[in-house]
């Protein structure tokens, strides 16, 4: 994986947290909306979880050589770039629900819970696989 792969994913993660914040200032106020809702937190979660992440990923790839190569880092990298869009999407479905008072079914709200859940186990998943690359890398000295 080299730096400018980072680099983009980084700023696609930027573009999209700047578009989630002005979406959540128009869409609320296009529809008068006043109250909490999901959308909030979209632009929060792309900047840390995307853009921040990624840029401090850049500078720790530059103090292990051979650690964004490493197949654990590559797996990390799939595997999080999928469950963070996926996480945003429910976030985005939620928020939209919220803003526009529509009324679900039971059905259907469980399925974006579900879907924000697999995400979340992904997620998850995905940190843990990026923890056991810090530590193979920082922490001891043998390499892949």
């Amino acid at each position: 994986m080299n730096k400018k792969r980072l680099w983009n994913t980084a700023v696609i993660y930027f573009v999209l947290a700047i578009v989630a914040g002005v979406f959540y200032r128009e869409f609320t106020k296009f529809h008068g909306y006043t109250g909490k809702t999901t959308l909030a937190y979209l632009h929060t979660h792309l900047f840390v979880l995307g853009m921040f992440l990624f840029f401090f990923i850049m500078i720790l790839c530059d103090q292990k050589k051979g650690m964004c190569e490493s197949k654990s880092f590559r797996r990390f990298f799939v595997l999080y770039n999928i469950a963070l869009p996926l996480l945003v999407c429910t976030m985005a479905v939620r928020g939209i629900v919220q803003v526009q008072n529509i009324q679900l079914t039971d059905t259907m709200d469980a399925m974006i819970s579900g879907f924000a859940g697999i995400s979340h186990i992904l997620l998850t998943i995905a940190l843990c696989l990026f923890l056991a690359v810090l530590r193979k890398f920082f922490v001891s000295e043998t390499r892949e």
